[in-house]
């Protein structure tokens, strides 16, 4: 297609602005209306004979999706058409560029621009879920910046709209490998928890410079380190740090809703805690991690879950007269918390930690604490949804404001960042104590 070639007996090319793998994107004049617009041209799948035909499908299956979704952080998708056997996706202009080239230029983004621009493309996939559409390809070079500062989400082609037919091919990973999420990269059908890894990955490599799992030229090994969900210790520390982890945890039961990722992403934009009351608590993880063996935190784990945690209730020592014969030994009593350690993720020298803590009473928990020993040369950062006291090696984890009280048989997480040493040590006894 040439420049002042006419699409449709209204759209006038003037200039090719973006290229990809799917297609052409000019800049055009729509006639009829006077007004600039972005006209996409689809490029076939030449490894298809039916290729043209599909092309044509594609395009009429991405438009309707697009269309669906109106969100000011979104791309307006206005008209589909077709010339000669080609499909055109008509849509609104924006001066603009993608974030890919952004940070070429500029290299890594400052965390508060970063959560800023993240909670802007949050919102708009929300929506999209909302509406039952999946993007299935949230990378940079599919964020544009426009020239006032703003971020939008384009090319929702990959994108699969409830009751919308998949046009990817059988057994065909769709996506950019460097920022799929790791179920994706195994094989499995993409959901919304997809979408969330994705816009971590992104924001990730918008704030650390580089791609969670790296960028390797060598495709299938990549897709490897992505399934295992290795991802590269991250350089910042911080509110948008800890936020990013959560989005970019392994399993995708762990992960928060688009809607609350836009929340965290906007406190954190704001100056305000990331991690709010009434922020949805993560579920247990419905498997468990693939890694075979993992020491972080001060904690020993063994496929993602705690080995040897002793939970006790720290009642007082009360005197008691010596029996005047042997009894039987009374029961134990019921501890009245509970806690759970568990790996979310991990890579070479640290992990991120989760830990649930649990009201084990029939009657509600008005304070809790879980304490335990480091191991030599291990250390924590980046706690979240707790208080961290630290006397030696010997570290305690209290409540916070909102999540002290614990109805009966309630639940409430905390979790860090666990850097470790060389030498792990045994698995230390951890202690869950009321208050």
């Amino acid at each position: 297609m040439n420049r002042d070639a006419i699409i449709a007996g209204r759209y006038r090319l003037e200039r090719e602005v973006g290229r990809g793998a799917m297609g052409v994107v000019w800049r055009a004049r729509d006639e009829r209306l006077d007004r600039t617009v972005a006209v996409k041209q689809l490029l076939p799948d030449n490894s298809r004979d039916d290729a043209p035909f599909r092309s044509i499908v594609r395009a009429m299956r991405e438009a309707r999706v697009a269309a669906r979704l109106k969100h000011p952080h979104a791309v307006t998708v206005y008209d589909v058409a077709e010339q000669d056997g080609t499909p055109f996706l008509v849509m609104e202009f924006l001066p603009s560029r993608p974030l890919t080239e952004l940070l070429a230029d500029d290299g890594p983004l400052p965390a508060g621009r970063v959560a800023e621009l993240g909670a802007q493309i949050a919102s708009a996939l929300a929506a999209a879920h909302e509406d039952g559409i999946l993007h299935r390809d949230v990378t940079p070079n599919n964020i544009l910046i426009t020239k006032d500062g703003q971020a939008k989400i384009a090319d929702f082609g990959l994108s699969h709209a409830t009751g919308e037919g998949t046009m990817t091919g059988d057994g065909l990973v769709v996506g950019t490998p460097a920022f799929l999420s790791p179920e994706v990269a195994d094989g499995e059908e993409p959901g919304y928890p997809s979408d969330v890894f994705s816009l971590g990955s992104t924001l990730y490599t918008a704030l650390e410079g580089a791609p969670p799992f790296g960028a390797d030229g060598n495709q299938i090994a990549l897709l490897k380190r992505v399934a295992r969900g290795e991802i590269t210790a991250p350089r910042a520390t911080g509110p948008l740090t800890d936020v990013l982890l959560r989005l970019l945890r392994r399993d995708p039961g762990e992960r928060p809703d688009m809607a609350e990722a836009e929340r965290m992403l906007s406190a954190v934009a704001d100056g305000r805690p990331a991690i709010l009351a009434g922020t949805k608590r993560l579920p247990a993880p419905a498997r468990r991690s693939r890694l075979p063996f993992a020491i972080a935190g001060g904690v020993v784990v063994a496929g993602g879950v705690l080995a040897g945690i002793l939970l006790v209730d720290d009642a007082p020592d009360v005197p008691v007269a010596a029996p005047a014969a042997p009894a039987a030994s009374a029961p134990a009593a019921k501890p009245m918390c509970e806690a759970r350690y568990e790996v979310a993720s991990r890579w070479p020298g640290g992990s991120e930690i989760r830990v649930s803590v649990r009201n084990s009473q029939d009657t509600r928990l008005t304070g809790w604490e879980v304490s335990w020993t480091l191991p030599p040369g291990t250390k924590i950062a980046n706690l979240w949804n707790g208080s961290l006291a630290q006397d030696g090696d010997r570290v305690r984890v209290s409540e916070v404001d909102w999540n002290a009280v614990l109805p009966a048989g309630g639940t409430t997480t905390f979790g860090f960042i666990a850097t470790t040493g060389d030498d792990g040590g045994d698995a230390p006894v951890a202690e869950c104590r009321s208050s």
